[in-house]
């Protein structure tokens, strides 16, 4: 293969910020509020224009499970406040009534809702602009700069071309863990890959709805599952290829009632690839899903299983950092799990949960290899996480 060798060039620092999250899906949301709210000078880099990453441009809009299942709430602090958010203008479908309005029956209703993705973007753009994050759109993380084990600037690309942006600590809410692998922190694929997935909304006779079209929310492992093509999802032109896939499934599907008419309307397609597990950060240790109810003494949360009744993990703040790169911290999607775990720890409640642990300790601390988890579970606590089982 041939090469071209890019001219080397000084950048212009833009800015300085003590926390930069790269990502504004639900866990750099959730991790820009806590950053903010513990009075640090916050940056939240998205490379699209609208927030919530797979949860709004994505049109995942269903908001897992914040229970076990079994009535007992788990994710608490701004887990919930997301939640709350997303449905504060009235929700498409699944109004927790026993959770939020003492209606009902807990065990029998899980804590979860459906929202609109389009006003959970902007609420959410809103609630940061209120706690004083900065938010940089269409701009991606394209290299960073170490010393002494430690990000001293991150580049982006943009609008503007390229810009350094000086920084105390950073926190990878990219979902494919695109930060660690710049930096040089250790990562890992998802061995299996990402069947295709389509889905999209359409308006129809019964009103707006959803059509979840594909193995959005979790991989059949059985046989006719696994003849489908699988996506590792980390190359621009596998992606592409992906993306063109999935535009002509879902406009087949539409087309089985009939082209666009006033009751029949394509209202809105995926405007980023419908991804779920890629690259994550392999950190100072590992989670897996024989973790249930087991107690960690780093413990920064709470989650359950979103796939089932019963299931309930502690987080520990291992999970969210390497031995590599001391003030680099990972959420969401990308942090610290075996496969077999990942499709549980992807989701909307978990990165809520993640980001804010990741967010607090950013905005405290500027060596996690050597935080005082004592400290850190203390201020968690104080914004209503509840850390044990």
């Amino acid at each position: 293969m041939k090469t071209v060798v890019e001219k080397e060039r000084s950048l212009n620092v833009a800015s300085f910020c003590d926390v930069a999250v790269a990502g504004g899906g639900i866990a750099g949301i959730a991790a820009a509020l806590a950053a903010a709210r513990h009075g640090a000078k916050t940056l939240l880099i998205e490379k699209s224009w609208l927030l919530g990453g797979l949860a709004t441009s994505g049109l995942v809009t269903i908001y897992l499970p914040l229970c076990d299942g079994r009535g007992r709430q788990l994710s608490f602090g701004i887990a919930e406040e997301l939640l709350r958010l997303s449905i504060s203008l009235g929700c498409e479908d699944r109004y927790p009534a026993a959770w939020l309005d003492g209606e009902g029956d807990r065990t029998k209703e899980r804590f979860l809702t459906q929202f609109n993705a389009q006003v959970f973007a902007i609420l959410c753009e809103q609630l940061l602009i209120k706690e004083g994050v900065e938010i940089l759109y269409g701009a991606s993380v394209c290299a960073v700069r170490t010393e002494n084990g430690a990000i001293t600037h991150l580049v982006t690309e943009s609008k503007s071309g390229r810009e350094a942006v000086k920084i105390k600590c950073a926190v990878d809410c990219t979902g494919d863990a695109d930060v660690c692998r710049l930096a040089g922190e250790k990562t890992a694929a998802y061995a299996r890959g990402n069947v295709l997935a389509s889905w999209y909304y359409f308006s129809g006779p019964d009103g707006y709805k959803l059509k979840m079209l594909g193995a959005a929310e979790s991989v059949d492992k059985g046989a006719k599952e696994k003849e489908k093509p699988h996506y590792a999802a980390l190359d621009a032109r596998e992606l592409s290829e992906m993306t063109v896939l999935s535009h002509k499934t879902l406009l087949d599907d539409f087309k089985k009632d009939g082209g666009v008419r006033k009751d029949h309307a394509l209202a809105t397609v995926a405007t980023i690839p419908q991804v779920r597990m890629t690259r994550r950060l392999s950190g100072a240790f590992t989670m897996d899903e024989a973790d249930a109810h087991k107690s960690f003494a780093d413990s920064v949360g709470m989650f359950g299983d979103w796939r089932k009744r019963g299931p309930a993990f502690e987080l520990p703040f291992g999970t969210l950092h390497g031995e590599m790169i001391k003030n680099l911290a990972a959420a969401g999607r990308c942090i610290s799990v075996t496969d077999a775990l990942w499709d549980v720890t992807r989701v909307i409640p978990v990165c809520a949960v993640s980001g804010q642990a990741a967010g607090t300790a950013a905005a405290t601390f500027s060596d996690f290899t050597r935080a005082d988890i004592p400290a850190l579970q203390s201020a968690l606590e104080k914004d209503g996480v509840k850390l044990k089982l």
